[in-house]
Order: structure tokens, then sequence, then C-alpha cells
């Protein structure tokens, strides 16, 4: 029908005349034919003729028949069997479209018809007959042949064939679709470099320490930890040593850790982020002394004269949830990043505790 459409928009089109494309003696338009020289002339192809051609070419090749009908065609061959007949009919009552398995002389076959409704395009041949736009003046038949006589030992070996490779199919693409769910997931969540947690993973896991912090009322601890004169050590020693240089400092952090909740992350660059539940003031303090001692005796060489000490160090600012409840997490981590500006401020190479700011110094 879309292609009946086009044409009918076009006002047909014009193809030269042949013995399979002779001069529709039906169509009577001005300019039905146009002599274009001695060897050539066109004639007009309107709607129905084009139908008409192109079911025979799909009967010629497949098998399938379709057709133009009408309660009144213009022309005769195109007149409705007695099946289609009752179809029209039931059109003009309402009927959307029809389809049903019916036998034939020729077997069994699958009936569908559709009504064809009067658009502008169609008036310039059909106005005459009475049509007006919106109305039905026919419809198009298509019969499919239906050969259910297939063996029954082929036919199960097909399908079960489909089966299992189906089957192997889903078991295979499943273990891959499950490894790289893991690969992805792994990459959104941990630095590639350090092989700790990232920034990312440690919002999504202190959001939630923190409200069950708050929920039960016990104690939470960060720890903010920074490398002391990274950038002249990288400067001095090379990207690569200094991706060496964060890789072990990552590692001794996660070392230093030996509860099952105890957490740590790398914040970014040379920061690195460590979450404490359940820990007091005290408790997080010896944790950072601990692994601040213990980045010490790695004993990685700075190799600048120009710089405080021989070896690689950290400096560490600690907080600890009490007075943090309007502030959130946020507010936490805000006073562990003073703390630790406040152990750089004091030589580095140390920890200093939030309440050494608020008058009770605790810096070592």
């Amino acid at each position: 029908m879309i292609t009946r459409l086009w044409n009918a928009r076009h006002g047909g089109v014009y193809v030269p005349v042949s013995r399979n494309s002779p001069p529709n003696p039906y169509l009577h338009v001005p300019l039905r034919d146009i002599t274009v020289n001695p060897d050539l002339t066109l004639t007009l192809i309107n709607p129905a003729y084009m139908t008409r051609q192109i079911a025979e070419i799909a009967r010629e090749r497949k098998g399938i028949r379709f057709h133009i009908t009408s309660l009144n065609p213009i022309r005769p061959d195109n007149r409705p069997t007695s099946w289609e007949r009752d179809v029209l009919r039931r059109f003009e009552q309402g009927l959307p479209e029809m389809g049903e398995f019916r036998q034939t002389p020729e077997g069994e076959v699958f009936s569908y018809m559709a009504p064809l409704l009067t658009e502008t395009p169609c008036l310039r041949c059909h106005a005459d007959q009475g049509y007006r736009k919106g109305s039905i003046r026919g419809g198009i038949s298509v019969t499919l042949p239906m050969n259910r006589e297939i063996p029954l030992l082929p036919l199960s070996l097909g399908y079960g064939g489909v089966w299992l490779l189906g089957v192997l199919g889903i078991v295979t693409g499943g273990k891959k679709l499950t490894a790289a769910y893991e690969m992805v997931k792994k990459q959104a969540t941990i630095d590639s470099l350090t092989g700790i947690p990232n920034r990312r993973s440690f919002t999504d896991r202190i959001e939630s320490l923190f409200a069950c912090s708050m929920r039960k009322g016990t104690p939470l601890s960060v720890l903010m930890v920074d490398i002391d004169h990274f950038k002249a050590y990288n400067d001095t020693h090379g990207h690569r040593s200094g991706d060496r240089c964060l890789v072990l400092v990552a590692r001794t952090l996660r070392d230093s850790l030996r509860r099952p909740g105890d957490f740590c992350a790398r914040y970014g660059g040379e920061e690195f982020v460590v979450v404490l539940p359940d820990t007091d003031h005290d408790g997080a303090f010896q944790v950072a002394e601990k692994a601040r001692r213990k980045i010490e005796r790695l004993a990685m060489k700075r190799g600048d004269h120009h710089l405080v000490g021989e070896v690689v160090t950290v400096s560490i600012g600690v907080a600890t949830s009490g007075s943090t409840e309007r502030g959130g997490w946020e507010e936490l981590l805000r006073q562990a990043d003073q703390a630790l500006y406040r152990a750089k401020e004091e030589g580095r190479n140390r920890t200093c505790s939030f309440r050494c700011m608020e008058g009770r110094r605790e810096v070592r």
C-alpha cells in the first residue's frame, strides 16, 4: 500500500512500452503515452497497473498471490472471488482486516485481505466512479500457500541443533558477560595504579559508614595521608619511580589495617584517605602513627639534598566524629584535611589530630 501511495503521489510513473508493459487500455487520462523518438515510447503506469505487475513477479518467484480487487472494478480481471466479495462487503460494515486458513483445490492456503481507502491522489482515476476521500474502493488480497508436510526427524534435529547451539551460546556469552561486568565494575571502583579503592568508591563507602555511625552512636575516624615533597621526588627520580612510591605507600596503608571494616582509598594524586569505623580518637591516632612509621621504614631514598630528611615520609591528619553530626561526613573529612595541613606546617613526617586545632596539642 505504501508503494502504491508513492506511485499515486507522483501521478503514476512512465516506463518504456514493451511486451510486459503494454499501454493500459483501462487508463483514460491525457498523455497516457508519450513518444520520445521513433525507437522509444513511454506509457504511464498507475498504481493498479504497477500492483498487478509486482504481483506477477511475486507469484513467479515465491508462489505468493496477491492482487487488487473491488466490488466495482474498472478492469474485469480484477473482479473478486466469492471469498473476496464477502470480505469486501464486511469492510463496508467496518471490518478492519481479514485473515484465515482456507482449503482450496490447490491445497491449504492462508488468505489475508486489507481494505484500500481512497486518498487524494487516487481521485485522479476514480473520482468518476463516485468515490470520495476516505471511502473504501476495494481491497488487496494476499494468498500464501501452506506446506505443513515437514518430516518430523529433520525438524526435530534442526530444532535440537538450534537449541544446543543456543544453550552453548548462552553459557559462553554469560561467562564472557560476567567477566566483562566484573572488569568494568573493578575499573569503576579500583584505582588502576595502586590497586586500592578510588575516590568514587571512598565516597560511596563513607556515606553508608557515617550514617551507620550516627545511627548507632559509635565514633568514626578519618585519616588524611599525604606523601611529603612528592612532586620533588617525582621530578628527581622520574614518573616510574614516583608510581612505584605511590604503590608502596598504598600497600603499606592497606596492610596497616587489621579489622574487616577498616577502609583505605586513593583520594587523588599523592593523597590517601583511611576510614576507621567504630574507632575513637586515640585508636585512630595509634593506627595513623603505626602506618607513618612503617612508611618511613620503607627507606625510599629521596636523592635530593634540598629536601628535609633522606627517605620518603608522609604527613597524616586525624579527625573523629562526635560534634560533626550537622556537617555530615564532608565536615569530618574537612577536619581531617585541616589537621593534615597543620602536620605539614609543623614540619611534615608527623601525625596531627583535629583536636590540636581546638587547643589540645597532640602532634607527634
